[in-house]
């Protein structure tokens, strides 16, 4: 298999539950939210939208309503110290793959940067509830764009172990 730096970088990155609270410098983050702005998009719409949380009470305040939609009080975030929220507008056919692609671009941009991630689940029900979309007007962000996913970043605590990849996983047609 032929390998470059972009592919090494695919291969590597893994997903990161444990971080320090450490942030991330400034220029990292702006590096990482220009990647998300280069993600494919379908008919070139541009319709996702990334809020980068680095607040700490904002970022708490996510939390726990992504704990509430868990059914939990543990810290969704596993303590990362920035939250990047990627919403997409409903109104777009390809909405959801745009926002996804998104997301792709963060944690690939993040890793090749030191940075760890993690993609955490429950966007949607978060924004779709009483105090998401209370977050949205906050935000100026119209009650069509729905939540994709949250993009946890930081400094990694532990070291990561890689699962083997399962077999039989591809499939070619010749």
């Amino acid at each position: 298999m032929k390998k470059n730096e972009t592919i090494t970088s695919l291969l590597d990155r893994r997903s990161c539950r444990s971080y320090t609270s450490e942030s991330i410098a400034a220029e990292d983050l702006e590096t990482i939210l220009n990647a998300g702005l280069y993600a494919p998009n379908g008919m070139g719409k541009q319709s996702a939208v990334m809020v980068a949380v680095t607040n700490r009470q904002i970022r708490d305040r996510l939390s726990k309503l992504n704990a509430k939609v868990l059914g939990s009080a543990a810290d969704p975030f596993y303590n990362a110290p920035v939250v990047v929220a990627v919403l997409a507008d409903s109104d777009c056919r390809t909405f959801i793959e745009d926002g996804a692609l998104v997301m792709g671009n963060l944690m690939i941009a993040a890793h090749s940067l030191g940075i760890a991630s993690c993609w955490i689940h429950r966007a949607r029900e978060i924004f779709d509830s009483p105090d998401g979309k209370k977050m949205k007007k906050e935000w100026n962000i119209a009650d069509s764009y729905k939540g994709i996913g949250l993009c946890i970043l930081g400094h990694k605590a532990d070291s990561i172990k890689a699962q083997p990849r399962r077999q039989n996983r591809i499939i070619n047609i010749t």
